[in-house]
């Protein structure tokens, strides 16, 4: 009796050809999981297959995946591998809990000038510092939606360091994107850098502004935000994957229904909200002075402090 074959793809799915199976990852169906937890119709709708097909396309799949469940102790231990990078001030490092974490997404969120590609600066040399003085050893992505980035800036700020600035260049790759799927595509194509290059902390600046720039108006929305929505996601597999920290800033608008005090909300609404494990809201104060609030972290209670931006970087 012939071996039953491993269901790995869709491809392997019981009445799921690749004509079908390319319909399915066209529709944002691209992996077992998401088949195992659709409902039976819309299957069909998206892919022409009968219903019944669907409904064995679905238990196979859900068949084939599993389900990794741990203790809490040994989460908690799992823990204790979590690095964590100084942002160059003792006390936006003690507001977040030791610095910007690994197995994380952090975002930073703010108006334009508020300081949020510069902390990124700061973040992507430090990341390179030894452990004992708030770095990885590793090395740093940059994924630049804005043109912002300024090797001379990065530069400045590893001499004053007393680093070797053009090592610290050299270990920071950049991704210049043009568009959200380029932006998109450089995640999903991420892996095979981490691994090769050491990287520990991937920086998106910024997060938003290609899909706000091409998605334009209501009808456009629910689009965008799907397209977000999966963005995310790569983004939280891969800090889970690799143990590697994702800093992300992003946009603000004015919330017009807020009568009282801050109006200004980061853009992406809830699917960022929720994806976020820390959120940080940067805003300008007198001078060089920048007051940063921490708005959400799961073990740290909100609060503010001040920091300086200078020319030998982040400060308190």
């Amino acid at each position: 009796m012939p071996k039953e074959k491993a269901i790995r793809e869709l491809e392997d799915l019981p009445g799921i050809g690749p004509t079908t199976a390319e319909k399915l990852r066209n529709a944002g169906i691209d992996t077992l999981d998401k088949i195992a937890t659709s409902f039976a119709a819309t299957l069909s709708e998206v892919s022409g297959i009968s219903n019944d097909a669907a409904k064995k396309a679905i238990s196979a799949a859900q068949e084939a995946t599993t389900l990794n469940v741990e203790s809490a102790k040994s989460l908690l231990k799992r823990r204790e591998d979590i690095g964590k990078i100084s942002t160059g001030s003792k006390d936006l490092d003690e507001l977040i809990g030791g610095g910007i974490e690994t197995d994380a997404i952090t975002e930073v969120y703010g108006r334009f000038a508020s300081g949020k590609t510069q902390l990124g600066f700061q973040l992507a040399v430090n990341v390179q510092l030894p452990r004992k003085e708030g770095g990885l050893d590793g090395s740093a992505l940059i994924i630049d939606t804005e043109g912002t980035f300024r090797p001379e800036r990065i530069s400045g700020i590893a001499k004053k360091a007393g680093m070797d600035s053009e090592k610290v260049l050299e270990n920071i790759s950049v991704f210049r994107a043009l568009s959200s799927d380029q932006q998109m595509l450089a995640i999903e194509r991420a892996d095979k850098l981490i691994q090769e290059k050491n990287i520990r902390l991937i920086i998106v600046d910024s997060l938003t502004s290609l899909f706000r720039a091409e998605f334009l108006g209501r009808g456009a929305l629910n689009e965008r935000q799907q397209k977000l929505n999966s963005h995310i996601h790569r983004l939280a597999i891969l800090a889970n994957k690799y143990n590697i920290a994702i800093f992300v800033t992003n946009q603000v608008m004015d919330n017009p229904g807020l009568m009282f005090g801050d109006p200004t909300t980061p853009i992406g609404g809830n699917i960022l909200a929720h994806a976020a494990t820390t959120m940080l809201y940067i805003r300008k104060s007198k001078e060089d002075k920048r007051i940063v609030r921490l708005v959400d972290s799961p073990n740290m209670p909100e609060g503010e402090c001040v920091i300086k931006i200078t020319q030998d970087g982040i400060k308190d």
